[in-house]
């Protein structure tokens, strides 16, 4: 019963329209001032600030205060992983409505993070990349880094060294694409490098991530990911089903 009352609770937080756009506006990973979230969920900074206080009551949000300003963020991993799963149950549509996609909806579809890791069109080809060159193992229930895979990735400079006891290395359902992503630290791992490098960007305001020049012709070379004007493909490699409701 304690089980079915915390699912109720979480349920209902979740529910909301303002709790719901703010909770998607920190998927991004960064950390918001609720004056940032209010603005995000159009709604005033005091009925923000009574939002924010069940989020963080119920262990969805944490928040730092610093000075006079508090910032906001996803309380875990799991908690990201929770919003990522309904996003993608929320995107089944039978039959599917037709509904014109603005510049901003196909940015986020083309890159964008998924709390710490790649996620979209890039995000999946990367994956893709990795398992059909043998370098992750992925099934359903999990995913592997193999000894090919660990030189790889080392070589590119991703440090998979682990410093927490988080998950290492799993799928996750990307909402866009019905394809899997990497998430857990090697995702987190593969996203920070891409960053580094100034393969891509962030796009402020925005969970979107814009892909650079160099990005366009690193991810070419390194991945052999293919980008034209129908998308993005990994070139000549074995590319894994598409999912379907």
């Amino acid at each position: 019963m304690v089980a079915a009352a915390n699912l109720v609770e979480v349920a209902a937080l979740v529910g909301d329209t303002a709790r719901a756009t703010m909770l998607n506006a920190l998927m991004g990973g960064q950390s918001l001032t609720g004056t940032e979230l209010a603005y995000c969920a159009n709604i005033s900074r005091s009925t923000a600030s009574g939002h924010l206080n069940k989020l963080v009551a119920a262990r969805l949000l944490t928040v730092i205060r610093e000075r006079r300003f508090s910032y906001y963020r996803i309380a875990s991993p799991l908690v990201a992983t929770m919003l990522e799963s309904m996003k993608v149950a929320a995107a089944i549509e039978v039959p599917p409505r037709r509904q014109p996609r603005s510049a901003s909806d196909d940015a986020l579809r083309f890159a964008r993070s998924c709390y710490d890791h790649l996620a979209g069109q890039v995000g999946v080809a990367v994956t893709d990349a990795l398992v059909a060159m043998g370098h992750i193992s992925l099934t359903d229930e999990g995913g592997e880094v193999t000894a090919s895979g660990v030189h790889f990735l080392s070589a590119f400079g991703a440090d998979l060294t682990p410093r927490t006891r988080r998950i290492y290395c799993q799928p996750c359902l990307d909402w866009s694409e019905r394809r899997y992503h990497l998430k857990g630290l090697v995702g987190a791992r593969i996203l920070d490098r891409l960053l580094d490098l100034g393969w891509l960007k962030s796009v402020p305001g925005s969970r979107a991530l814009q892909l650079t020049p160099s990005g366009r012709a690193g991810l070419s070379e390194t991945f052999q990911i293919e980008f034209s004007d129908d998308g993005v493909s990994t070139g000549g490699l074995s590319r894994p089903r598409r999912l379907t409701a």
